[in-house]
């Protein structure tokens, strides 16, 4: 049942990745297509970590990098301690691009200073970029731009991104964006931004208003190799992923990408079709990564069943950590701070397991 989590650890020991930042190694992808390793070592490496998408007060991690920078260095010291080895990061678009073809260097610099901090931690970075979560910070120059244009500026912010980084073993990966659609019509008025948010979160993007006569397939592989290409103008070293909705696309979309990323949050009495889609994606011989699960619709029961049920097709897991221990969270009693403070101590719990505590 817990031969995936036990390798998770096993490779932390092993490599001692967990010991100093001298020693992270580059992730790659193993010969075999299903999954991950060190580059140095050979060994297996199995993603193990959480989104760091927000804190507690829904707020985007720029709202607060620069004014409570000891706040970003206790949750990735809590993130540690919970025993994660990636976190995914989510970078604001409007935060990082001063204009299409000019990014903001104040902003470049701190993800740099985020660099150095998962190397002393050591935590491996899931880089998910394009974001337009709050539309209080969409430029906006950017939301008028055409397609082509648009498509240009998001290069111009990958190849800014990916030069600060390009040098760095903590980077994991560069996600393109979260949950890209390809539409197969003309876009009704309403803009980029796909009308369907958590809160004041928008996280579901067009990457086309007007596809013509490209097919959604055609307009989806076109952007990922214009978006691809330009991170390779300044990293060929780390590996590249587009976070997809359990939606599973032609086999042609993965082309340009290192591996497959889907989000999964399993519903009640629905494991099965759960997994049912997870073998769906994991028919592209390339690695998948549950970059996004939770037990937000079923019970923690039917949640683990899901985790261990998934271990023979996953290459890795990312759930989520919002800037609250599950000690801190037992201080709030709220249905999500119990269904959170349940999801943490479930992945504590399989942490301590596996390292033999």
């Amino acid at each position: 049942m817990y031969r995936c989590l036990l390798l998770v650890f096993g490779c932390l020991s092993a490599n001692g990745i967990a010991d100093s930042a001298s020693e992270m190694q580059l992730i790659q992808v193993a010969k075999n297509k299903h999954f991950f390793i060190l580059a140095d070592s050979g060994r297996r490496f199995i993603p193990w970590g959480f989104n760091y998408d927000r804190d507690a007060d829904g707020r985007l991690i720029e709202d607060y990098w620069d004014s409570e920078w000891a706040k970003v260095e206790k949750d990735f010291a809590d993130m540690r301690r919970l025993g994660a080895n990636v976190v995914r990061i989510h970078l604001q678009f409007g935060k990082f691009m001063d204009a299409a073809d000019k990014p903001n260097d104040k902003q470049l610099d701190r993800l740099d200073d985020l660099l150095k901090l998962a190397e002393r931690e050591p935590l491996h970075l899931d880089l998910t970029g394009l974001a337009c979560y709050h539309k209080k910070d969409i430029p906006a120059w950017y939301d008028k731009l055409s397609e082509k244009d648009r498509w240009d500026a998001q290069a111009h912010f990958w190849e800014a991104v990916a030069g600060r980084c390009a040098k760095s073993n903590a980077v994991f990966c560069y996600d393109l964006m979260n949950e890209a659609i390809s539409p197969g019509k003309k876009v009704a008025a309403g803009g980029w931004l796909v009308d369907a948010p958590l809160g004041d979160s928008y996280f579901v993007q067009y990457i086309s208003l007007d596809p013509g006569n490209r097919t959604p397939l055609e307009v989806e592989r076109q952007w990922i190799h214009r978006l691809t290409s330009a991170i390779h103008e300044t990293d060929k070293r780390h590996l590249i992923t587009l976070g997809m909705l359990p939606f599973v696309p032609d086999r042609k979309v993965f082309d340009d990408l290192d591996f497959v990323s889907v989000h999964i949050y399993p519903q009640a009495k629905k494991v099965k079709e759960s997994l049912d889609t997870l073998k769906a994606f994991a028919g592209f011989d390339k690695p998948v990564l549950i970059e996004e699960t939770f037990p937000l619709s079923c019970s923690m029961t039917e949640f683990e069943e899901f985790i261990d049920k998934s271990d023979k097709i996953a290459a890795g897991w990312i759930g989520f950590f919002w800037g609250q221990t599950p000690y801190e969270l037992k201080k709030t009693e709220t249905p999500a701070a119990a269904m959170t403070r349940s999801w943490l101590e479930f992945f504590q719990k399989k942490s301590k397991t596996m390292r033999g505590e």
